[in-house]
């Protein structure tokens, strides 16, 4: 009887392809002991301003950025819209709906969004500033920062971000920009999305009740 070959235990995980090591708060900590502060601003509809309050906004935007005296990266997240929900509530105003001439006008509204959807790519947009912390900001010590406890790395983000942080939300809300800091929750949610397509923004139970690895199907 020939003898089956052991087959050695597989040993690499997904998480060996993730550069994020942790998320305490709104921190999230890499692999190399760099830390990052993610920021989501709203959007304007750009297209329905006067000419003058165009003007007016791409100047306060370029002369936002000129004035940081800290880099930063802009991130532009697009995808898809997934409007089935959507279409599942009108599906249910429609059924519940006493009025027949309510009815009628609901139905040719939910058709004329499915026959856009059909005929345009509608897009959903979010706009990120992502603001990043270097262990070389410890000075010699960031050297060997791989060696240091998370939990000072942390302090020490925390100490440099957060100034820097407060003072964007600042400069954004003067140019009529809502500013919004992601915390662990919107944060964990925001990769588990990037890192599985298929979920189309689906919000996840509290990170806090979670006891062990979270796996989806496909």
């Amino acid at each position: 009887m020939q003898k089956r070959k052991p087959t050695s235990p597989v040993k690499a995980t997904t998480q060996q392809f993730i550069e994020i090591d942790e998320i305490k708060d709104d921190i999230i900590l890499m692999r190399d002991r760099s830390a990052v502060v993610v920021i989501e601003v709203g959007a304007v509809n750009f297209w329905l301003l006067s000419q003058e309050e165009q003007t007016s906004i791409i100047y306060a935007y370029g002369g936002l950025l000129n004035s940081l005296s800290f880099p930063v990266e802009i991130l532009i997240l697009s995808k898809k819209m997934d409007i089935s929900s959507y279409l599942e509530y009108l599906n249910g105003k429609i059924a519940t709906s006493q009025s027949e001439v309510v009815k009628n006008r609901l139905s040719a509204y939910q058709n004329f969004i499915k026959n856009v959807v059909k005929k345009n790519t509608v897009l959903e947009k979010r706009f990120f500033f992502i603001i990043p912390f270097s262990p070389l900001e410890l000075g010699a010590a960031g050297i060997s920062a791989s060696k240091m406890n998370k939990e000072y790395i942390i302090s020490r983000a925390k100490t440099s971000l957060y100034p820097k942080r407060d003072h964007l939300q600042r400069l954004l809300a003067k140019i009529g920009l809502k500013a919004t800091v992601l915390h662990r929750q919107e944060l964990v949610e925001l990769f588990y999305n990037l890192y599985n397509p298929s979920a189309t923004g689906k919000q996840l139970a509290p990170v806090d009740t979670y006891t062990d690895v979270v796996l989806s199907a496909g």
